[in-house]
């Protein structure tokens, strides 16, 4: 199983989530876990995804999930698992 963690955030609009989980089903990648919150305006979202079964790369699936990103206001970041656990060890 190869997991990613994919974090959304910006100003809260109508079809954040719809969008960003329209594209992870059209490329096989399956929600293992999901968390989101608005504050004050705000929209947050983090995913524990399986991208074992995608044809894409991690790196096609970020490219393509950035560029997502900048075409609905937010900024969308997806890292393996391994390089999320690294960058937020304490």
């Amino acid at each position: 199983m190869k997991k990613t963690i994919i974090t959304v955030v910006g100003k809260d609009t109508v079809g954040i989530i719809a969008k960003v989980c329209n594209y992870l089903a059209e490329n096989q990648v399956n929600i293992e876990d999901i968390s989101q919150t608005i504050v004050q305006g705000y929209f947050n979202m983090m995913m524990v995804t399986d991208v074992s079964k995608s044809e894409k790369s991690n790196a096609e699936l970020a490219k393509d999930l950035e560029e997502l990103g900048s075409s609905i206001g937010v900024v969308i970041r997806c890292q393996h698992e391994d390089i999320f656990n690294m960058m937020h060890r304490i």
